[in-house]
């Protein structure tokens, strides 16, 4: 498993999303954890500005889904946060998108991890007590 990474700043965090962009190919899916405020939107922000989308990224907590389609590839962005049930999520088109041949990045993805395929990549972001973002890759383990 890849050691924590640190992000000081929410500048940092916008970069290490810009990054991790570079290893993303058509199909790929990321699933986001963590606590309100802990980066992932801004990690999202990044993955959409290196994939060369110009849009305006913000948390879809309301409309469940935003595209962004002016990029190299296109991306759906979900937020699982307000969802109440696994039946909820599919009756949106969970199983037609993913099926798209972009880039899925799912917010509170561990509310219902069951949906996700197996080549998910996993990233658990925890604030420290510093302020300081830590972001740990690998498998979803129970908290």
């Amino acid at each position: 498993m890849p050691a924590p990474v640190l992000l000081h700043t929410p500048e940092a965090t916008l970069e290490w999303g810009r990054e991790l962009a570079q290893t993303l190919a058509p199909g790929s899916i990321i699933a986001l954890c963590g606590h309100l405020g802990a980066g992932k939107t801004q990690v999202t922000k990044g993955i959409v500005s290196g994939l060369g989308s110009t849009a305006a990224v913000t948390s879809p907590t309301f409309t469940l889904v935003h595209e962004y389609l002016d990029g190299r590839i296109p991306i759906f962005h979900f937020d699982l946060y307000r969802m109440d049930s696994p039946q909820q999520v599919l009756s949106v088109g969970w199983d037609d998108i993913l099926d798209e041949p972009g880039i899925v990045i799912v917010e509170w993805a561990d509310l219902f991890p069951d949906l996700l395929p197996p080549h998910t990549r996993w990233f658990q972001f925890t604030s420290l007590p510093t302020g300081v973002r830590q972001v740990m890759e690998g498998p979803l383990t129970a908290s």
